[in-house]
């Protein structure tokens, strides 16, 4: 009797179980959407970990084909009913979208108008003509009328690995009325995806051989901002008997002197220090200055300073260097003349690091929050220096919320501000995606200036893009999933698998051609620029294990802000031009 009571409570708490269940999982609710979109990051991401080929994964990309399948499955069960609430799909797919492009222009914004300048510029106008191609290309088939131009749009963002375009794109046509299109745009960006991300590799791999034959006749331009050690000793004439900071007017302030030796003897220079002949100089300057400099002070020490095993403690008993970190937020934003700290306290900045580039400590550096200072003066002088500038290392732990949220704000604002353009009827706007990444730039790179807060640490806004970009891939693909295996099916997915080769191979050979044999760069920063074009970090990592040195990543790096934001934007521009 106890035994069948038993076995009839199980079978009720079985029922009841799967009722809860199925309550839980398939009726609609923020719970369900949440549990479902979850699901779907949490495998995608656990295949982008566990899946590679030949030690190429496709990363993030994984979410997007997770939630595929889940789409695919609901449609299956039931095509009469989505897997979860429309309404919650669209709002957890705008949301990631934001969050996402507005921490990207946060993370490219500091460097953004750098990568303008001399060493950058170059880059730049070959990242655009790659850019350029590539939307020609995808263009083509719509002027001949043989594909719809969100087809294509789809398969350019996926053709170049670049889904903030795809949301741009989906977001003009979703404001035009056509949602059914930004779908098919979004099938199209999933079948071709794959091929822009191992494209870019296949195209490098076959002009490497020819183009590094180049490799002589190429010449490298060095980051202008980028520090560089080095000593001089004082054997020029014309400027014995002048104070180093009346020398450093001359020179136009390009360099700092940090220490002086003179008779066996370490000091601390200052300003009105008199040189005299036979002092020796350790100076921080960009490396492009060496010859002028050399020229100016008379000779050169040929040691290598820039070894990191050199322990800078240990050059003289006197005087130390420390690292100090910019913590306070009265500090940020503030020029480095404004600190007066040689006059102050008796010390040098030598050079300022930030992120992985360090800067010449010049008057004129504006001091963000998070930048690391190297100070070198004696004990006293150091510690009140620290004192003023925080030197609180666990506050960077901390990111300032208040400058991200504002800056969402300020960008969805900015993304709905219509925008008149000649030749169309109706005005267009930079929407869900061109409005955040354009207002994250900005933020990114003048905040500072305006003693806004806006540093965030490397994992803080890798956490935001990737958090950000896992739930747009994920609703994106659960949106696409429903018409996915009808859509591959159909001789149109050729096409598009076609013509995203195209996009992918020849705008990536012709512009690596002409950057190398034209605009005389190396291999490996055209193959850096060209992975930076195509928004392929994928491709960055292949040629990062396959080239010595970083300049492939510092070419990357140059013109990834650019050429982002000029695919956002273009991507609307065009969907806007051709529908009115």
């Amino acid at each position: 009797m106890c035994r069948r009571i038993a076995v009839l409570l199980h079978g009720i708490s079985t029922i009841l179980f799967m009722e809860w269940l199925k309550e839980t999982l398939l009726t609609y609710s923020p719970v369900q959407a949440v549990i479902v979109i979850s699901a779907i990051c949490a495998i995608g991401l656990s295949l982008a970990k566990g899946l590679r080929w030949r030690g190429v994964s496709l990363g993030v990309t994984y979410v997007f084909f997770a939630g595929i399948l889940f789409g695919a499955l609901g449609h299956s069960l039931n095509p009469s009913r989505p897997l979860i609430s429309p309404d919650m799909l669209d709002y957890a797919e705008s949301f990631g979208l934001v969050i996402f492009v507005y921490a990207l222009g946060l993370k490219v914004g500091p460097g953004f108008f750098a990568s303008f300048r001399k060493g950058g510029t170059r880059l730049n106008l070959f990242a655009l003509l790659c850019v350029a191609l590539g939307t020609l290309l995808a263009l083509a088939p719509v002027w001949w009328g043989g594909s719809p131009l969100p087809d294509m749009m789809g398969v350019l963002s996926g053709a170049t690995t670049n889904t903030p375009a795809l949301g741009a794109a989906q977001q003009a046509l979703k404001n035009l009325g056509l949602a059914d299109d930004a779908t098919t745009a979004a099938l199209a960006c999933a079948l071709t995806y794959p091929i822009g991300a191992v494209g870019v590799i296949l195209a490098l791999m076959l002009v490497k051989r020819p183009l590094e034959k180049h490799s002589h006749k190429c010449i490298e331009e060095d980051n202008e901002d980028e520090a560089f050690i080095t000593a001089f000793e004082v054997t020029n004439p014309a400027i014995v008997g002048h104070t180093i900071g009346d020398v450093s007017e001359m020179d136009g302030g390009r360099f700092t002197v940090t220490r002086l030796w003179r008779g066996g003897i370490v000091m601390l220079p200052q300003s009105d220090t008199v040189l005299q002949q036979g002092d020796r100089l350790m100076v921080i300057s960009d490396k492009r200055q060496l010859k002028a400099l050399t020229i100016f002070f008379g000779h050169r020490d040929q040691r290598d300073w820039n070894k990191e095993d050199i322990d800078w403690n240990r050059l003289d008993e006197k005087l130390i260097s420390e690292r100090i970190i910019v913590t306070k937020a009265s500090i940020n934003g503030r020029r480095m003349r404004d600190l007066n700290l040689r006059a102050r306290y008796g010390v040098n900045v030598s050079r300022v690091k930030r992120g992985d580039v360090q800067l010449v400590a010049r008057p004129d550096l504006v001091l963000l929050f998070g930048d690391r200072l190297t100070v070198v003066g004696p004990r006293e002088g150091v510690k009140q220096v620290a004192q003023q500038l925080g030197n609180a290392v666990g506050s960077l732990d901390t990111p300032n919320l208040v400058a991200i949220f504002l800056g969402v704000v300020l960008g969805l604002l900015l993304g709905s501000v219509p925008i008149m353009l000649p030749g169309l009827s109706a005005p267009v706007r930079l929407g869900l995606a061109g409005g955040p990444i354009v207002m994250g730039i900005i933020v990114g790179a003048f905040g500072p200036r305006l003693h806004m807060v806006t540093y965030t640490t490397s994992s803080a806004n890798q956490i935001l893009r990737a958090l950000g970009l896992a739930m747009y891939l994920g609703c994106l693909g659960l949106d696409a999933g429903a018409h996915f295996v009808d859509t591959v099916l159909q001789p149109l997915a050729l096409v598009w698998v076609i013509w995203a080769l195209v996009i992918t191979i020849v705008p990536v050979m012709l512009t690596a051609g002409l950057c190398v044999v034209l605009g005389r760069r190396s291999y490996a920063s055209t193959a850096g620029m060209l992975c930076g074009a195509m928004a392929n970090p994928i491709a960055l990592d292949y040629v990062a294990e396959n080239t010595p040195g970083d300049k492939a990543t510092v070419a990357y790096a140059s013109v990834y802000p650019l050429s982002m934001f000029v695919r956002v934007i273009v991507a609307q521009i065009v969907v806007m031009m051709w529908f009115l």
